[in-house]
């Protein structure tokens, strides 16, 4: 945590002074577009580590204004649907930070997403054991819950994996066995140690049901591609096991078949369920402006919310393309 906390101080440091520079001169025209620059390493697939940060004052985006907009308006025109009960959207340009927010704050459950912080964990833990990853697990199976998006490939219950493929396979193929093994196999602390440094909730403390909003959930893909919580080879790999994520019916489905998008879902809900809910979050690797797009739902009709989310998904890519 000493990098993000040194990074943070920059951004402080770095900001106030912008406001001491900026406080003896008149009113920025409306008209003049002010920028937040980030000093980045580059050279790497998945990851753009962030070295320092320079924030002006008074920083304003026309263009991610005119997104939220067009996604507002898209939101509205489906609220006479009532299959839809809540769209929830975060976005963020991720190499000079503006962004937007739509309920933003409204708190969903998770579910299979909370996958991305055990794969952090376990990398965190092997950036000082690397042999951790080839280390051999035994399947076993715990959770009973029959997801309404299966997996296309599950590992065997009763066979042995190594750490390393489990992890692919709980990301790729959201394989319950897999996760369900990796969890009997790490202590807690690892695990809860990711939520508290990140300042996220640790799950279950207080509910089982909704309790993480889709702004809090896209900190774990912030700090995945800055580099800032694990070693840039570990967050590499994981944002390279997650551009392997075989559901593409969400955020995938709105970007050019040759955009990488490195994503995770999570839906909860069973068929006869009143109330379902299906989330999409990831980073669109848009050439030379890659963004992070959250986007979470609760409605009653899953191919419904399938639908939103690769609707709301193209409508950001297109007019990212429109202003680049």
């Amino acid at each position: 945590m000493k990098k993000i906390a040194t990074i943070t101080f920059l951004c402080i440091i770095t900001g106030f002074a912008g406001y001491l520079i900026g406080s003896s001169q008149k009113k920025i025209d409306s008209t003049t577009k002010e920028k937040k620059f980030e000093l980045r390493q580059g050279g790497f697939k998945f990851i753009n580590p962030l070295l320092e940060c320079v924030s002006e004052e008074g920083f304003q985006s026309s263009e991610v204004v005119q997104m939220k907009h067009l996604t507002e308006k898209y939101i509205d025109s489906v609220k006479d649907d009532d299959s839809v009960f809540h769209i929830s959207v975060y976005f963020r340009e991720l190499n000079n930070g503006p962004w937007f927010g739509i309920g933003e704050q409204e708190k969903f459950s998770p579910a299979s997403l909370l996958k991305v912080p055990i794969l952090i964990a376990y990398l965190k833990e092997a950036e000082s054991d690397p042999s951790l990853l080839l280390q051999k697990v035994t399947t076993k199976k715990i959770d009973t819950l029959s997801p309404l998006i299966p997996s296309s490939f599950q590992a065997e219950v009763g066979k042995s994996y190594t750490i390393d493929d489990l992890l692919l396979r709980m990301i790729a193929y959201s394989d319950n066995v897999a996760k369900d093994s990796l969890l009997g196999f790490i202590s807690g602390a690892p695990l809860n140690k990711v939520y508290q440094d990140l300042s996220i909730e640790i799950p279950g403390i207080r509910t089982r049901d909704d309790y993480m909003s889709v702004k809090s959930y896209a900190s774990f893909f912030r700090i995945l591609y800055n580099a800032s919580y694990l070693n840039r080879n570990m967050s590499e790999k994981a944002l390279e096991f997650l551009s392997q994520v075989e559901f593409k019916e969400g955020i995938v489905a709105g970007v050019p078949r040759d955009v990488v998008v490195s994503h995770k879902f999570g839906e909860r809900g069973t068929a006869d369920s009143n109330t379902l809910q299906l989330h999409d979050c990831g980073i669109v690797y848009y050439p030379s402006n890659p963004y992070l797009l959250c986007v979470m739902t609760r409605g009653s009709d899953f191919e419904k919310l399938k639908e939103v989310i690769k609707t709301i998904s193209a409508t950001i890519y297109r007019e990212i393309k429109k202003n680049k």
